[in-house]
């Protein structure tokens, strides 16, 4: 069974008179493990399209099923319930708290969740070691590089142990050989075992994904399976083997 599976879903949003069709009749199923890059120019509707995958909006008319469950028609609470059990999001621009510690940046979900604090810190701890900050825990953001920042923005997302990792414009506030390191987590995350979904309009960043699929004037135009660029292999300055063409999907 998919993971998440999207059925002619369309979201209209209303402006006066006018009516604007952000997303029109899109379909689309993801399964377990999959790590897939959305791709489209601005106004494209790859955004909209995230929200509705991330349960951060509902779509107008159409289905969708979350790990079997129909949450198009969920109440705001209900959706929120179900979003954060299951999905961990990642955003350009960080969206750390300043005056707080990468630790205390990444307890921040358990401490709305109610998790008591000597639980909360246990898994914070965990997470920012799983991507690498064991030794930065007590830095805040002004001390960590932007890659460092990304990082800890990673770890909140991952606290929760969700199943899926969403990814708006990760690295597009960063230069890109720290691209390339957030890349080789995403992949690194992904063989662990979670789904990771990004939104990228950087073809170098999609070119570390599995499975493109292409977004334009609210519609998916293509949806491609290729061989993914290693970011590993990149990090170490070797010219990864080229990849064959991609296979569209019907």
């Amino acid at each position: 069974m998919a993971l998440i599976d999207i059925r002619d879903v369309t979201k209209v949003y209303r402006m006066g008179d006018m009516e604007v069709r952000a997303l029109d009749g899109v379909s689309l199923s993801v399964e377990p493990g999959e790590l897939l890059a959305i791709m489209g120019a601005s106004g494209s509707g790859k955004s909209t399209l995230m929200n509705v995958l991330g349960c951060l909006d509902r779509p107008t008319s159409g289905t969708y099923l979350l790990d079997g469950q129909d949450v198009s028609r969920l109440s705001r609470d209900a959706l929120a319930v179900t979003r954060n059990r299951t999905i961990g999001f990642v955003f350009q621009s960080f969206n750390l708290l300043s005056r707080t510690s990468a630790l205390e940046n990444v307890e921040l979900p358990l401490l709305y969740a109610g998790v008591p604090r000597r639980e909360r810190v246990r898994l914070a701890e965990a997470a920012l070691a799983r991507v690498g900050l064991g030794e930065r825990m007590d830095h805040h953001p002004n001390q960590l590089s932007g890659g460092q920042q990304q990082r800890v923005a990673v770890a909140r997302a991952l606290v929760s142990n969700p199943r899926i990792l969403m990814a708006d414009e990760p690295t597009g506030n960063l230069d890109s050989k720290t691209s390339v390191e957030i890349m080789a987590l995403f992949q690194e995350l992904n063989r662990a075992g979670i789904t990771v979904t990004l939104v990228t309009h950087e073809a170098d960043v999609a070119a570390y994904a599995a499975r493109v699929v292409h977004v334009r004037d609210g519609r998916i135009v293509s949806d491609e399976r290729q061989t993914p660029r290693d970011a590993r292999t990149a990090m170490a300055g070797a010219t990864p083997p080229t990849a064959p063409g991609p296979e569209v999907r019907p």
